[in-house]
């Protein structure tokens, strides 16, 4: 490791015009636009920026260069530098500053000013123009890659570290939300939020603008993205609930993400961020407390009568609603094989339909309750409850959810002064996360529908392929989110499978 003293003596020699000892003598505006002999020698399909920032031999943040023939990074540029040093070892010449974004030759120690390295400073930092950002669903260009490789932009597969696909899932379905997906490509929209001295939050911020901004970038040098930046936050600011070696909850993290992104945005109960303009509703729910089902007949009769176990209404909010499937059957058939059942989806919204009652149980005492939807949102996210925990093991439930790709009509879910208020009512799909295999050792995959094309697509970490509507449906859907039909939207609505 660096000592104190040699970390101020590299941080010092960041953006300083140090004159260098090369025996000639020129200005610094002279040696500013020097023209650098060794652009042929950058390799850019060893670049690589979607890693942290750091130098690879002192570990340090401050001040860092990536090495344009290597990819490697290193600290400093001044004389003894990691990077000066590197560049004389290796006569590696041609350096970028992470941070600045400007090009520097090694060890002559100039700076570089050439157009034909655009390229390279915009993959580091894609940025993206308002009327882009407005058009990204109106086409379906193929974009080729630097490696060769075609891809859509939005439609790119995520690196699998280690054990991060339920985060790459859920990370790909919001990317895919077009009100969300086009307040963080542009930057200024949240960079001027305050926040508390010394509060790390902000940060998933500011590492989901730069993940949306590399998912979305048409001039990518491949077609994949590392989500490295981005989990390394999640990490730290969920206090390693949620990590990069170690499988996760989809649906947990969505919860957790979603509140996480709403409170650093600077969102309240009483004021809204991004996130509740996108996905918040609201429901009424019918609360009535039941007494324990051990006593005596005459005393349940006489506790019901009581005020405590009188039914109460109350208003909630909501970023996603939970939808129970019924307990799956443990028969088998002539073939001894489990039937894996279904069920349709219309069967499970039933739960919001102010008449279902469902029993709820707390560690002293027992609830029935129903709930009614008051409010819908432009975007409507419903996580299927496959597990259940207890003390020993997880329990899935494989039952399928059949469910049409478009033309969902909530309208019978809300309360009879919400269907006047409520104009539209009707969505269609644009996500669907799937769960495959046991609850401790499965996998997941997304389908997401490409606004600009129409098309599905499923992806699985790097896996990128196309796939027909009508097979979205065959699979074990645990997450969902649909977009709500506008009054300008047409009937034939791009993506309908039937």
């Amino acid at each position: 490791m660096v000592s104190l003293k040699r970390e101020r003596e590299i941080e010092l020699d960041d953006d300083d015009e140090v004159p260098v000892k090369t025996g000639r003598s020129h200005d610094t505006e002279d040696r500013r636009s020097r023209h650098c002999p060794y652009l042929d020698t950058i390799n850019r399909s060893v670049l690589d920026f979607d890693f942290e920032k750091l130098c690879s031999i002192s570990l340090s943040h401050i001040n860092v260069y990536a090495c344009l023939i290597c990819g490697k990074y290193f600290q400093g540029r001044g004389l003894k530098s990691h990077a000066y040093t590197h560049s004389v070892q290796f006569t590696h010449h041609v350096f970028l500053n992470l941070h600045t974004l400007k090009f520097y030759c090694l060890p002559d120690n100039y700076e570089i000013i050439d157009s034909s390295l655009e390229d390279i400073t915009y993959v580091l930092k894609p940025t993206f123009a308002r009327l882009h950002i407005a058009n990204l669903d109106k086409q379906g260009k193929l974009y080729r890659a630097y490696d060769g490789t075609t891809y859509l932009p939005g439609i790119v597969g995520l690196n699998n570290i280690k054990a991060n696909d339920y985060a790459n899932v859920v990370l790909q379905a919001l990317s895919n939300v077009p009100p969300l997906r086009n307040y963080f490509l542009e930057e200024e929209n949240y960079r001027g939020i305050r926040r508390p001295p010394g509060d790390i939050m902000f940060l998933l911020v500011q590492r989901f603008g730069e993940l949306m901004r590399k998912l979305w970038n048409p001039r990518n040098f491949k077609a994949h993205v590392s989500p490295h930046e981005m989990l390394q936050a999640v990490v730290l600011c969920s206090k390693k609930n949620f990590q990069i070696t170690k499988q996760g909850d989809a649906v947990d993290f969505l919860s957790w993400f979603l509140n996480a992104l709403h409170g650093a945005l600077g969102g309240t109960k009483k004021k809204p961020s991004c996130i509740t303009k996108v996905f918040q509703g609201s429901m009424r729910i019918f609360s009535k407390k039941l007494p324990h089902p051990d006593l005596p007949p005459e005393e349940k009769e006489a506790l019901l009568l009581k005020e405590e176990y009188q039914e109460e209404m109350s208003e909630s909010t909501f970023l996603y609603l939970t939808l129970d499937l019924p307990t799956a059957p443990l028969y088998k058939d002539e073939k001894e094989q489990l039937i894996i059942p279904q069920v349709p989806l219309f069967n499970i919204l039933g739960k919001f339909n102010g008449i279902t009652e469902k029993e709820y149980k707390t560690y002293k005492e027992n609830f029935l309750k129903k709930f009614q939807l008051t409010k819908l949102p432009p975007y409507l996210i419903f996580c299927i409850k496959r597990f259940t925990k207890n003390n020993f093991f997880v329990e899935k439930n494989p039952t399928i959810v059949n469910f049409p790709i478009t033309n969902v009509d909530l309208r019978e879910y809300l309360t009879e002064e919400a269907q006047v208020t409520e104009k539209n009512t009707t969505y269609d799909l644009v996500a669907n996360v799937v769960h495959d295999g046991k609850p401790t050792e499965g996998a997941y995959r997304i389908h997401v529908l490409h606004h600009g094309t129409g098309k599905w697509y499923e992806l699985q970490d790097l896996q990128v392929t196309d796939i027909l509507p009508q097979m979205i449906t065959l699979s074990e859907a645990y997450i969902q989110i649909w977009k709500r039909r506008e009054s300008e939207d047409t009937d034939n609505h791009t993506g309908a499978g039937f």
